[in-house]
């Protein structure tokens, strides 16, 4: 029996030493951490600490001079950018940018378009590959609109939407497309303190649904804390914790990065809170 080229217990992204410099910058300085399957990993930092950065060279926006990113046993460093979605990478970002006159319908169904076969000549005679792949499409929006309690909204232009509202539209649109890692860039930012509970729970509920891993960079720490599996602290471009969100709450390192030394107990304190 052949063996599983991508074994149940491998992770599904690996990231082994990557180093990132902007002329005389270090970005990132020799990074290495594992996000598993099915689980939802934080990446902390200060300002400046290299997180986004490292959100861009998975993408494939940013290179890396060294190091390697493996997606499912393979690397990325030869991988096009625009093979990203298709592989089954997602992502939003901390800007929200919908097309703002287009429906929340339309904004969301701009994320499938990588799941379409057929070419021009079957999308313009209406092959039945066609319709196959639109009733397919409009089933994975239905799902959506449902799930992120967007039905009511979704003839509405996503621009005329407040934020919250904005930031669950760009959410869906990284989901359609079925991605297996999502990665989540400050989907905090702007929310006030009930949406941002509201967004703890929706977290959770997308990874029971669709059994993907989330990667997620946001500075609101109780939202890390309480969804993550595991958290990943960078400051100043280098890794300086990895384990659990109480580990990483309680390291040293990592309050002296936030608080500074003076402030270990706070922190402690806050966190048993």
């Amino acid at each position: 029996m052949p063996a599983d080229p991508f074994p149940s217990d491998a992770p599904l992204l690996s990231i082994r030493g990557v180093k990132v410099r902007f002329g005389g910058v270090i970005a990132l300085n020799g990074v290495s951490f594992d996000v598993g399957r099915r689980q939802i990993c934080g990446l902390i930092g200060p300002n400046g600490s290299g997180k986004t950065t490292l959100f861009n060279c998975i993408s494939k926006i940013y290179r890396y001079e060294a190091g390697d990113i493996a997606f499912e046993g393979h690397s990325l460093e030869h991988v096009p950018r625009y093979r990203m979605a298709s592989l089954g990478i997602g992502r939003t970002f901390q800007n929200v940018a919908l097309f703002r006159r287009l429906s929340v319908r339309d904004n969301i169904l701009v994320g499938a378009h990588h799941l379409g076969s057929s070419g021009f000549i079957a999308n313009a005679l209406r092959f039945p590959v066609v319709r196959r792949e639109g009733f397919e499409a409009g089933a994975r929006l239905r799902d959506l609109l449902d799930l992120l309690d967007l039905k009511a909204v979704a003839d509405q232009p996503a621009g005329g939407l407040p934020f919250g509202w904005q930031k669950r539209v760009e959410l869906a649109r990284a989901l359609i497309g079925g991605p297996k890692l999502l990665l989540l860039d400050e989907p905090a930012g702007g929310l006030n303190h009930g949406e941002v509970d509201d967004l703890a729970q929706l977290l959770r509920q997308i990874r029971a649904h669709f059994s993907l891993s989330i990667l997620l960079v946001e500075h609101h720490m109780n939202l890390v804390m309480r969804v993550s599996d595991k958290v990943v602290a960078l400051e100043f471009g280098m890794k300086i914790a990895d384990g659990t969100p109480d580990e990483v709450r309680n390291e040293p390192e990592v309050i002296r990065a936030y608080l500074g030394e003076t402030h270990e107990e706070e922190m402690r304190h806050a966190g048993a809170a």
